[in-house]
């Protein structure tokens, strides 16, 4: 699989000759394009970088906007985010504490494709939805013989 994740994102043809396909455990990119798509990949991250689009926002007001997500599960994502470079996280030094979070330049680039894949998820919704069924509708049938 990470292969054709490499492959899609240099664009070249996977080699048919199996021993000259490198072991994807050992490929640096392999591993930075699963580690990164893991991060953005996570509902939680689509959301938060969704909310911030706009500009700063302080945690709660974040909270707020993102329906269904924990206080722990926003502070891990948003931590990871700013780990990551994709989030900025600005403390002032005010009584009571005053936490700004805002997306930072690469934050701001995943906007883009991230719209990208919504309209994508948006025209092919209805189809992933009537082949689930079908698919539960066989697996049920099956189950009946």
């Amino acid at each position: 699989m990470c292969l054709t994740i490499i492959e899609l994102c240099e664009g070249q043809p996977m080699n048919a000759d199996p021993s000259q396909v490198p072991n994807p455990q050992n490929e640096p990119d392999c591993r930075a394009v699963v580690q990164v798509l893991d991060r953005i990949g996570s509902k939680w991250t689509v959301m938060a970088v969704g909310t911030l689009k706009d500009g700063p926002m302080r945690f709660n007001a974040i909270m707020r906007a993102i329906d269904g997500v924990s206080h722990r599960m926003l502070t891990l994502t948003l931590r990871s985010l700013v780990q990551d470079g994709l989030v900025k996280r600005t403390a002032y030094a005010t009584i009571p504490p005053k936490v700004e979070y805002e997306l930072t330049e690469p934050g701001r680039s995943l906007i883009e494709p991230l719209g990208l894949l919504v309209t994508w998820i948006k025209q092919n919704h209805a189809g992933i939805t009537a082949a689930r069924t079908a698919s539960a509708d066989h697996a049920h049938a099956e189950q009946g013989s």
